[in-house]
């Protein structure tokens, strides 16, 4: 395939499954009309987010699905030849985690649990241990969630991997201890388109960035879904809107021209850095 129709999602999505899920169908129908190859949801799209990042209520957690359930099954159904990314609570056995899910009407091409855990979201989800790409219609795609993509070592071992689109699923809030009166002005607003074009400059990759939109407990999400190119440019966006942002592009042409004469990849000097194991952390900035 060499151009390919890129789309992430600004949406609200709440704790009725069901209604999420026929939601998403309707638009994963709406988007393959429109002729849109990888379609990327928000993190969270089936049973919503957490309402409070800080102290999740536990009567009041995202309910969690089996992989194999209905309600994969359905968005499955509905792709077709359609490549589709989306967030959803995973139940296995007893434990819970964040997981986006790639699929097409083929099944389930790619699974992401969420690694990097904010505040006191590891109260109620177990982490994820791994950043994998795989193959898709669309390309070669890896996955981030959330906070992952705040890990410049996240989006980079995706790279590596041959990924040449970064799906980066997000229940993204604006700051909840300094939060502004207009969503663009919030601190977190910035930082989230930062980190989009940062990760996607780094690596001269793509990054299909979706996020929810509206208002979850206490929480109140930013949108601005984009798609952003190999050096580091927004093509397409929401801004604080909800909607889809699409553009159609020629990846493997644009990430071959970007490393024409600089290649990020190619010019890493590993033996140079000090191992990640060395560092110490110091915890999550929630201001």
């Amino acid at each position: 395939m060499s151009t390919v129709t890129l789309g992430a999602l600004a949406a609200h999505f709440g704790r009725d499954v069901e209604r999420g899920v026929s939601k998403a169908v309707g638009i994963v129908a709406a988007a393959a009309r429109d002729g849109v190859d990888l379609l990327v949801f928000p993190d969270a799209t089936l049973g919503g987010y957490l309402g409070d990042l800080r102290n999740p209520d536990p009567d009041e957690l995202p309910p969690a699905l089996d992989p194999d359930g209905p309600e994969l099954a359905a968005l499955i159904a509905a792709a077709g030849d359609t490549t589709v990314c989306i967030g959803y609570t995973e139940a296995d056995g007893d434990t819970r985690y964040n997981t986006a899910v790639c699929v097409s009407g083929d099944g389930i091409l790619g699974t992401h649990r969420k690694v990097h855990q904010p505040a006191g979201e590891s109260l109620v989800y177990a982490a994820g241990d791994e950043f994998r790409s795989f193959d898709t219609p669309a390309g070669r795609i890896g996955m981030l969630i959330d906070y992952d993509k705040t890990f410049p070592e996240s989006a980079r071992t995706l790279a590596l991997d041959g990924a040449r689109i970064i799906a980066a699923l997000s229940a993204w809030p604006a700051s909840v201890t300094d939060r502004a009166a207009r969503l663009p002005a919030d601190r977190q607003s910035r930082l989230f388109d930062l980190y989009d074009c940062a990760r996607a400059a780094e690596n001269q990759v793509f990054v299909v960035s979706s996020n929810q939109t509206g208002v979850m407990g206490s929480l109140r999400f930013l949108g601005q879904a984009k798609v952003v190119g190999p050096g580091g440019d927004i093509l397409a966006t929401t801004r604080s809107k909800g909607g889809l942002a699409s553009v159609t592009v020629d990846v493997d042409a644009e990430i071959d021209r970007a490393r024409r004469v600089l290649n990020h990849l190619a010019e890493l000097r590993p033996d140079s850095y000090r191992s990640a194991s060395h560092q110490s952390g110091t915890g999550a900035d929630l201001s």
